[in-house]
């Protein structure tokens, strides 16, 4: 069976069966149907409107084990199908709560068995609340169960039978306070009244001793004649209020006795003091006082607690027999017993001894002896960084069993971590929620301490620690330590080999912070050299998927993609630039002299009255690689007279070193050797025959030659354009390309790229460039001054100061 407060309800209907099953037949039931039935009135009338979050149950005591107590979800409103997933379930409730929830169904039964008298011994009222906590939003219910009495115990009596000594001179009227019998029950089934056997002395009257305590008092109604009957015996049954009624007797042996004719009087009927929870065991809390005007052991009173008192009394103080003071013996505590009361007995010490009785009342007042306690419910320690403010965390539920201001709590958080505590619409119940927002990279863990301090005087605080892990979410994209990067790569690398290496940093954990690199694909045309890459998409190392030509691709762009496991995944990209160095692996050229069957190999003829110094021929020659690599160099490799020809070494001049002679001969063969300034030195050779012919025919010679000479140099010029165009489209578009990327990193030129190097006659190159705070040359064969070599560049990279004032540095091939 079930009622609910304010929330789920018995019809008036079913509460009226219920009781009229409860209080029997005839009169009396119709008593009860009325009374119910206003009752039901009246609580619709004041409460069928509202609504609250807590249900009340009502169930009799010694209900068998697995009875259903409600059904709770049902009553709640709750899908069964997802309290499982959900952790419906009991966070709280009553000492030793008997009570289990099923969370199959959503169904409250009784796990043990209740008996109402143990488990709310002297209350009135038994009442089990419970806390049931729900997950996925967190909600918290509160279900008070009510433990209805059944007759289960009879009266019972302290003893079994009583004494009593009456005088025979006692008036009629006088009336004899009997053992009280009690009854662990309570309401309808508890100790109602009592019986007296028949006689014909003695009557019994019922005093109300407060607390639905009943005192048999028996009054005598007649004179006592001992000499008639020195001795009666009557039996007292006490019945409680069950259906069917349980009884308990005593017997009562009553002794007749002369002549003490004085009863103690006490100073006042009843005593009252008050005294503070908490007092030492030994302290005198008060002192009765009873005279008696009998003399000699007729007027000796003695003083005692009555034996029907509750046990918390005789636990907790004692009465001096002789001198009425009352001591403490046990421990006073305001929570658990707010007010004793005891009933105290004056005996005088005659034949046959006369009492009487008085009340003593003793109020315990609250002192703050008790800190508040803490509960915290809280579903997990592991809160998303991402969690929007106002996110509960847990719920934090304070208690003090202190009354009035002592009992009254503030709690508190400490100033700076993001979290409040927000009150609920119940006292002393709050919601640990986020107050701003969470970085998991700046801050992971939080000890969060609650502080709860009553109002008391002094005050007393108890203090909790909430831990509380930040989880990663993924917030963070990664990053590269610098943006664009620059590459230098010498050309001929080998095909699969790793020529570079990223790396990224992602702030997060986990999957959250695992990188995969790919390198970003263009479009796949000819200046594309992302194609010809590869990247270990764990590691980030590069790969070359074929060899770089220089002569064919100096500069070149990729873009490397960093992207998370994070879901969704963040990326970021870095720029590579890629410049090739050059490496000596190009033969020199020779562009002049060049003979009809293409060998280097020509024909000059020079008159015999040339004065020294006259120039004969000029060798030319061309080296596709550049710098150092790209450097002429001019020898005589064989010569038929050494003291007649000279060769300029960077020009390739060839003229004569003195006037020719009757002795000279009339043709001289000259090998000039032309080489390169690699690390390994690369070279070719041009032969010249020099013919000595006399003057005219060296003109009649010279017209004929020249024609054929122009019509070769023509053809030769026209080669020499197609190249130097060629390049010098490479060229530009690499600086175009470099100027672009760098120009916003530096305001101190006007160009990271300086000015191609002159050159007098021989093809050769020369690339100037800057990276950071140094300038790099690739040099031909003459250097400006102040240029340095860096080391590990095989000696064709020179390193330029940086000057404001650029000094014009030459570079020239000859």
């Amino acid at each position: 069976m079930k009622c609910t407060s304010l929330r789920v309800f018995f019809s008036c209907e079913e509460k009226k069966k219920i009781l009229i099953l409860a209080m029997g037949d005839g009169q009396q039931r119709r008593k009860w149907e009325s009374w119910w039935i206003a009752l039901c009135l009246l609580f619709l009338l004041s409460f069928g409107r509202q609504v609250s979050a807590q249900i009340k149950y009502s169930i009799p005591e010694e209900v068998k084990e697995g009875s259903v107590v409600g059904y709770i979800a049902k009553d709640l409103g709750l899908d069964v199908s997802t309290l499982v997933d959900r952790r419906f379930r009991i966070v709280s409730g009553s000492k030793d709560a008997p009570f289990q929830v099923n969370q199959n169904n959503g169904i409250l039964y009784i796990q043990n068995r209740i008996d109402r008298e143990e488990l709310c011994a002297d209350n009135n009222i038994c009442q089990v609340n419970l806390k049931i906590a729900i997950e996925n939003p967190l909600e918290i219910h509160y279900v008070g169960i009510e433990v209805t009495d059944i007759n289960d115990h009879a009266p019972v009596f302290p003893e079994k039978e009583q004494h009593l000594k009456i005088a025979e001179n006692t008036l009629t009227g006088a009336d004899f306070q009997l053992l009280a019998a009690r009854d662990p029950d309570s309401g309808g089934n508890s100790l109602r009244t009592y019986k007296l056997s028949h006689n014909e002395h003695f009557e019994l009257e019922i005093r109300d001793g407060g607390e639905d305590n009943k005192i048999p008092i028996l009054k005598l109604q007649r004179p006592l004649d001992r000499e008639r009957h020195s001795k009666h015996q009557l039996v007292l049954t006490a019945l409680d209020g069950g259906n069917p009624p349980r009884s308990g007797v005593m017997n009562i042996t009553i002794t007749v006795l002369d002549n003490n004719d004085n009863r103690p009087v006490f100073s006042k009927d009843v005593y009252s003091v008050t005294i503070t929870e908490s007092l030492l065991v030994g302290n005198v809390i008060l002192q009765i006082n009873a005279t008696d005007a009998d003399l000699g052991p007729n007027g000796h009173v003695l003083y005692a607690f009555v034996s029907n008192l509750k046990k918390k009394v005789y636990d907790t103080f004692e009465i001096d027999k002789n001198t009425g003071e009352i001591r403490v013996i046990g421990d006073v505590d305001y929570e658990d017993t707010e007010v004793y009361r005891a009933d105290v007995t004056a005996t005088d010490s005659g034949e046959p001894p006369m009492t009487t009785n008085c009340r003593v009342v003793i109020k315990v007042t609250d002192i703050n002896d008790n800190k508040p306690e803490i509960e915290v419910t809280s579903l997990s320690n592991l809160v998303p960084e991402d969690s929007k403010p106002g996110t509960v965390i847990s719920l934090i539920s304070v208690m003090d069993k202190d009354s009035g201001a002592n009992g009254q709590i503030v709690c508190m958080l400490p100033d700076g971590a993001p979290f409040e505590l927000k009150p609920s619409f119940q006292e002393n119940m709050y919601s640990l929620v986020t107050q701003g927002s969470l970085d998991r990279e700046l801050v992971t863990h939080y000890d969060i301490t609650i502080t709860a301090t009553d109002l008391g005087q002094p005050p007393l605080s108890s203090v909790k620690t909430l831990s509380v892990d930040v989880s990663d979410v993924n917030d963070n994209s990664p990053e590269f330590p610098q943006n664009p990067l620059e590459l230098f790569l010498f050309e001929n690398n080998p095909p699969g080999a790793s020529i570079f290496s990223v790396s990224a940093l992602d702030k997060d954990m986990n999957d959250n912070a695992v990188i995969s690199y790919h390198i970003i694909r263009g479009d796949g045309t000819k200046g594309d050299i992302a194609s010809f890459l590869n990247v270990n998409s764990e590691t980030g190392i590069i790969h070359a998927l074929k060899s770089f030509d220089f002569e064919t691709m100096k500069t070149g762009q990729f873009h490397v993609l960093a992207t998370d496991s994070g879901s969704p995944s963040l990326s970021s990209n870095v720029t590579v630039n890629v410049f090739i160095l050059d490496q000596n692996d190009n033969v020199p050229v020779i562009l002049y002299p060049v003979s009809a069957n293409g060998s280097a190999e020509g024909v000059e003829e020079i008159p015999h009255n040339v004065n020294a110094g006259h120039l004969l021929t000029k060798v030319r020659a061309y080296d596709a690689d550049i710098g150092y690599n790209g450097w002429l160099l001019f020898s005589l490799q064989e010569v038929s007279e050494h003291s007649l020809f000279g060769l300029d070494r960077y020009t390739g001049q060839i003229r004569t070193l003195r006037s020719f002679t009757e002795t000279d001969e009339a043709q001289h063969k000259l090998v000039i050797l032309v080489k390169d300034n690699g690390n390994v030195s690369l070279s070719a050779t041009a032969t010249v025959i020099v013919k000595v012919v006399e003057p005219k025919e060296a003109f009649a010679a010279s017209d004929v030659k020249n024609a054929v000479k122009d019509e070769e140099e023509n053809n030769v010029t026209f080669y020499l354009i197609i190249t130097l165009g060629s390049v010098s489209v490479l060229f530009v578009i690499s600086i175009i390309v470099l100027i672009v990327m760098q120009c916003s990193k530096s305001t101190d030129y006007s160009s990271k790229y300086l000015k191609e190097a002159n050159y007098d006659g021989t093809l050769c190159h020369s690339i100037q460039y800057r990276s950071g705070d140094k300038r790099y040359m690739l040099v031909g064969p003459r250097m400006s001054i102040g240029s340095t070599i860096v080391p590990g560049s095989n000696g064709n990279t020179l390193v330029i100061p940086d000057r404001r004032r650029r000094d014009s540095g030459e570079v020239r091939c000859i």
